[in-house]
């Protein structure tokens, strides 16, 4: 912020003094100064553990028999003007960790250090939804500023930390809760919000009460962060919803609309698809750069 009133002062020094020349020489047209380019971002997926999964609890419809080990991820927005973000914050509870056996497990804040970047350089957290592995390491990052939509913090919790739906852990909703208490809870109204300069954030998914997706302006164009409102590719190619939603026509709709934000199909990141270190396997070690 230091930084942009610096260059916002400068500018405007810049326009007086122009101005004052012309005026000395006769020349009164009207003096523009110019605009900084918008703000852009490179955006990247961070894999930092797997999870053996039926594909058939990610798919409606799909065979029972199939299984796959699901990427759990967070996704690095770096910004042009040195503004960090990240899109949901994993897991790293004890109890959690043991409770569900992920392979090749790393804390997300040292997930994130693979893309160069620590956890105290992250400005921001968007939350997209309340379960355990994109909530529960809210406590990761403790300088961030938390984004959630206001319904879906109201309809799982509150100030106390309550548990209101049992779609949210408890011990999440006593994190999320201490965080709102201390400042650190930025609540969105609703649909189509931009939320900071190039990220705007949209509901319809209903994969939670009001879980969220997030559109990312990159000089290669829109990005979609679907989240879990798209857990994998084979969600979008087939026209199928995610199975663990709350309306599985406003799941399809969603998925419809995100075509519509994003630059091409192949910018709308699903929540949960190894194939997507696949599609982009550049850096590697578990971090893929989808768009710079």
């Amino acid at each position: 912020m230091k930084r942009s009133i610096r260059r916002t002062i400068a500018c405007m020094a810049a326009a007086v003094s122009i101005t004052a020349m012309r005026a000395a020489l006769g020349d009164t047209a009207p003096v523009h100064a110019e605009q900084e380019p918008p703000v852009t971002y490179q955006v990247y997926a961070i894999r930092y553990a797997s999870i053996p999964f039926r594909v058939s609890g990610l798919i409606t419809g799909a065979d029972t028999s199939r299984r796959i080990d699901i990427a759990m991820m967070v996704w690095l927005l770096k910004g042009s003007d040195g503004h960090d973000v990240l899109v949901d914050a994993g897991f790293h509870r004890a109890d959690l960790v043991r409770r569900y056996h992920p392979k090749d497990y790393l804390p997300p804040d040292s997930a994130v250090m693979r893309a160069g970047v620590t956890s105290a350089q992250i400005h921001d957290l968007i939350i997209s939804h309340v379960h355990w592995d994109h909530l529960d390491g809210i406590d990761l990052f403790p300088q961030s500023m938390i984004w959630i939509q206001r319904e879906e913090f109201d309809h799982h919790t509150d100030s106390t930390g309550a548990v209101k739906d049992r779609m949210i852990d408890a011990g999440d909703a006593k994190r999320l809760a201490a965080a709102a208490r201390a400042g650190r809870v930025q609540l969105v109204d609703g649909d189509a919000k931009e939320i900071m300069p190039g990220i705007t954030v949209y509901t319809g998914g209903k994969h939670t009460f009001a879980s969220q997706y997030v559109g990312v302006r990159t000089k290669e164009g829109t990005v979609v962060i679907a989240s879990d409102n798209m857990y994998l590719y084979e969600n979008l190619a087939t026209h199928r919803p995610i199975a663990q939603t709350l309306d599985s026509l406003s799941n399809l709709r969603a998925q419809a609309r995100m075509t519509t934000i994003a630059a091409s199909p192949d910018l709308i990141v699903p929540g949960h698809d190894p194939e997507v270190f696949v599609r982009f396997p550049q850096p590697g070690n578990g971090v893929a750069l989808i768009a710079k």
